[in-house]
């Protein structure tokens, strides 16, 4: 008899602790805001609205100059300059794609040979670009209309020395606005 009371008891107890677990969920609202501008900036010389692409020709070097994982050659500069602008800063975005290597941050190599070699990006401190999270993306303040947006690429050999071949590689951007 006992032994049924104290049953039937913990049972009560354990009953009234899931109700009131499940009892203490909240709901909530996700709420989302933003702006639409009517024009932005030119970008190298392109209307807001057009794409623009950049070629970026990065030298031809020795494999052994990527000889250890990790290593990096052939750092080379470009541009995105910004003209007609009317807001007061912009930022740049590297979209995740299927060139982006989401472990190093890197764009892969599209092409047979030059396997292990990685295209990296770099922000005007010379600082490594990891598009996966766009950590060190470099936002500029517009000035007068324009700005200049200087970026670099190097070679990366990301997870093993690199081999002789082509490296090609591509990554799509976005120009944010404030």
């Amino acid at each position: 008899m006992k032994m049924a009371k104290l049953s039937l008891s913990i049972a009560a107890v354990l009953g009234m602790a899931l109700t009131s677990a499940q009892a203490s969920a909240t709901d909530g609202t996700i709420s989302f805001t933003g702006q639409l501008v009517g024009s932005t900036c030119k970008i190298n010389g392109n209307d807001s609205g057009t794409q623009t692409n950049v070629n970026v020709t990065l030298p031809t070097l020795s494999v052994t100059a990527l000889r250890a994982v990790g290593s990096t050659a052939g750092v080379t500069p470009f541009q995105l300059n910004l003209t007609s602008c009317s807001g007061a800063s912009a930022q740049t975005h590297f979209e995740i794609g299927s060139t982006v290597d989401s472990a190093t941050g890197a764009l892969v190599n599209q092409t047979a040979g030059g396997s292990n070699a990685q295209v990296q990006l770099l922000n005007d401190k010379y600082q490594p670009i990891n598009i996966t999270t766009n950590a060190n993306s470099q936002t500029v303040t517009i000035t007068d209309g324009s700005a200049t947006m200087q970026y670099y690429a190097q070679y990366l050999a990301a997870k093993a020395a690199a081999n002789a071949g082509q490296v090609t590689s591509q990554v799509t951007f976005s120009m944010n606005y404030n």
